[in-house]
């Protein structure tokens, strides 16, 4: 039973990890892994060399990204994973093909899955981020998707409630949380002697993407993330680049500069899973706006200023403290946070993901071809 898993970036293939290793090690599946988007590009850290490192065999390298990272850009990058990945998909024809959550290139890939008839099984649906294009991206590949994955009960109902039926529909926790459980992290110094932080340093990680929906604005609200940096200079801060979204280069090109000055942060392309995983568990707290910092920080104890909207709509715990994108509100949430006892919070999860989805896989795929044909769920009023 061939199974296409699908991964564009690399906090995807971090999340994307412990399952793709349940497919790679289970005999009656045959993983084919597809790489794309940031992976094989120099600019973001070539990260294929991760999934090198891990052993996982690469069945297919699908090179989609443009120069720059503009609606234009980002709309020919969709036509490009449309045009590679249904090669692809006519010529292997695979039982189905795994996708997560909500990036703009999934859209393509999908696109392509569902003319080529491959039915598409769906991880991180029924969630909200109000402040980002991912938003409406996410509820598209829910209705094309024939499985569905969501990681708590609230985003289950979510999905009937667009329509799909209840019996495609499985609340399987989130893979972040897996990996927090099950995967060996490293001890604080072992930390920051690999990742420069100075040892007796208080350090914050920090993840910072643009608000698509507020096209524009990146380069002011990175100025002001940077402002409330240097007011609390007290922290060294770890700060990861930004995706390959609209406006990303301009978020980069600022945290870079930042970086290049102060004596108390770093910018990183990538950690790679374990790495980030162990910084954020020793981290006094997590400060930006990406998805990391709703899922797998309070899941380590570790609290999360998490600035504007892009968010928003999240099932959040109580550890994440959500602010405005002034700096003084920034500031007032990491004097805040840097207060606050770290003690976890699991809301995603049992740490079994990746069994419960293999096990639905091959229940639902292993037995010849399916009917594909979706009835709309009407729900009560």
């Amino acid at each position: 039973m061939k199974v296409a898993v699908v991964t564009a970036t690399r906090a995807e293939y971090g999340i994307l990890q412990p399952l793709i290793g349940k497919l790679n090690s289970d005999r009656d599946m045959e993983l084919q892994l597809l790489v794309t988007g940031t992976h094989l590009s120099e600019k973001y850290g070539n990260t294929l060399w991760e999934i090198e490192r891990d052993g996982f065999p690469v069945f297919g390298r699908f090179p989609i990204l443009t120069e720059g990272n503009t609606g234009m850009d980002i709309s020919f990058i969709i036509a490009n994973a449309i045009r590679q990945f249904a090669v692809y998909f006519s010529k292997e024809k695979p039982a189905c093909a795994v996708v997560l959550g909500d990036r703009t290139e999934m859209l393509g890939v999908c696109a392509a899955a569902v003319n080529a008839g491959v039915p598409i099984a769906h991880l991180h649906g029924g969630e909200l981020t109000e402040g980002a294009v991912d938003d409406c991206i996410r509820h598209a590949i829910t209705k094309m998707a024939y499985l569905h994955f969501p990681c708590n009960e609230v985003y289950r109902r979510r999905i009937i409630q667009m329509g799909e039926e209840p019996g495609r529909v499985f609340n399987v926790g989130a893979l972040g949380v897996e990996n927090i459980l099950n995967v060996p992290l490293l001890g604080r110094d072992e930390v920051c002697g690999a990742l420069g932080i100075p040892v007796q340093d208080r350090y914050a990680v920090v993840t910072f993407h643009p608000v698509t929906m507020e096209g524009g604005s990146e380069r002011r609200q990175v100025e002001n993330l940077i402002s409330a940096m240097e007011e609390r200079g007290q922290y060294f801060y770890l700060i990861t680049k930004a995706n390959a979204d609209a406006g990303g280069e301009t978020v980069n090109a600022l945290l870079e500069e930042y970086a290049g000055h102060s004596g108390h942060a770093k910018l990183v392309a990538s950690l790679g899973m374990r790495r980030y995983l162990s910084a954020v568990r020793h981290a006094e707290f997590v400060l930006g706006n990406s998805s990391s910092g709703i899922i797998e920080a309070p899941s380590l104890g570790t609290p999360t200023v998490n600035i504007g909207e892009r968010q928003k709509g999240r099932l959040m715990a109580g550890s994440v403290i959500s602010c405005g994108q002034e700096t003084e509100d920034i500031v007032k949430a990491v004097d805040r946070a840097g207060r606050m006892e770290h003690i976890p919070s699991f809301e995603y999860g049992d740490g079994k993901t990746s069994d419960k989805i293999a096990a639905i896989l091959k229940d639902t795929f292993g037995h010849g071809k399916i009917d594909l044909k979706k009835k709309f769920f009407d729900i009560e009023f």
